[in-house]
């Protein structure tokens, strides 16, 4: 698969894995996936969040993801209708750091386990690239670019996803922002 990625898409990858060297993380995810496109400045992806105020805003979308990460993947979202339940998540993260040390729940490695292989994905990353692969075929598109990786991104229902829309970004917005882009305006 990775043969059809331009090379935008494979600087995506690279990036991604580079996130989560930095912070510590066992496999690059779709937290890992968003940070990396933020990252881009010239290409098809960086252009549709340009237009969509998200580099404006990449200090509060990377917050954003580190509180998931921090909450051990629980989104805004959830941790809301969590809150609706009587749950309180910041309570429970909070009990779990004072046991456990601050970041517990996102922590890089449970104990016991090896150091991941480098360039390893979650599950949820992996399937972010599987459905950009699906969105490339189905749009006729012989290549996978980075505006794949986003709408694939945004057409999920995982933390990134979760982020994006509480910035204000949708799968919609996305697509619209891209076909303008690709015809001309």
């Amino acid at each position: 698969m990775f043969e059809k990625f331009t090379q935008d898409a494979r600087a995506v990858v690279r990036g991604a894995v580079a996130h989560a060297d930095r912070t510590g993380a066992a496999a690059a995810g779709e937290p890992e996936l968003l940070l990396a496109l933020l990252d881009r400045t010239d290409s098809p992806a960086a252009v549709a969040l340009g237009a969509l105020g998200v580099h404006e805003r990449r200090q509060s979308v990377a917050d954003a993801l580190a509180a998931v990460r921090r909450r051990g993947g629980v989104s805004s979202a959830d941790a809301a209708a969590l809150a609706g339940l009587g749950i309180d998540v910041e309570e429970i993260v909070a009990r779990v750091e004072r046991e456990h040390g601050v970041g517990a729940l996102a922590a890089a490695e449970p104990a016991g386990r090896r150091k991941r292989v480098r360039g390893a994905f979650t599950a949820e990353a992996k399937s972010v690239l599987e459905r950009s692969l699906r969105i490339a075929l189905g749009r006729g598109d012989r290549h996978i670019g980075d505006e794949h990786l986003l709408i694939a991104l945004t057409a999920g229902t995982g933390p990134a996803a979760a982020v994006l829309a509480d910035h204000g970004v949708t799968h919609d917005a996305v697509l619209r922002v891209l076909a303008r882009a690709a015809a001309g305006g």
